[in-house]
């Protein structure tokens, strides 16, 4: 055995750790869906602008990315992308959604869409937090 320190890895890597990871997984809590999913926000030219990306896992919706541009904010698309995001959970018969945010992002706006905090890194990036919220659904 040898271990190897992989500058720039691959999907190949990737893919070999999520396999022996989700086996273990699968054997200790039963298999479970995983997908990924997104919603995206299109201008008339077709240009995406926006959107959401998350994945399904263990009953879950984790919002990985949420991003709006900046001459859409305030038009109330990112409620309605999380409003559909959270449709699309109970459709695929998830009890949650869980996210992260920085200090500098969105904390407030989640939290008034029902999330609770459940996790703080301080200090990540130094001098700002990271926040972890999630939301029953069921």
């Amino acid at each position: 055995m040898t271990i190897e320190v992989v500058a720039s890895p691959s999907e190949v890597e990737r893919e070999a750790i999520l396999r022996i990871l989700s086996a273990h997984n699968d054997a200790s809590v039963g298999p479970t869906e995983r997908r990924q999913v997104a919603i995206v926000l299109r201008d008339a030219a077709g240009t995406i602008t926006g959107g959401l990306y998350g994945k399904i896992g263990y009953r879950w919706l984790f919002v990985e990315f949420l991003a709006i541009a900046p001459e859409h904010k305030g038009q109330g698309i990112g409620r309605d992308l999380m409003q559909q995001a959270e449709t699309l959970a109970r459709d695929a018969g998830c009890i949650g959604m869980w996210l992260d945010t920085f200090s500098f992002q969105a904390r407030g706006f989640y939290e008034k869409l029902g999330f609770a905090q459940f996790g703080t890194i301080d200090d990540f990036p130094p001098g700002h937090a990271r926040f972890f919220l999630s939301k029953r659904i069921d």
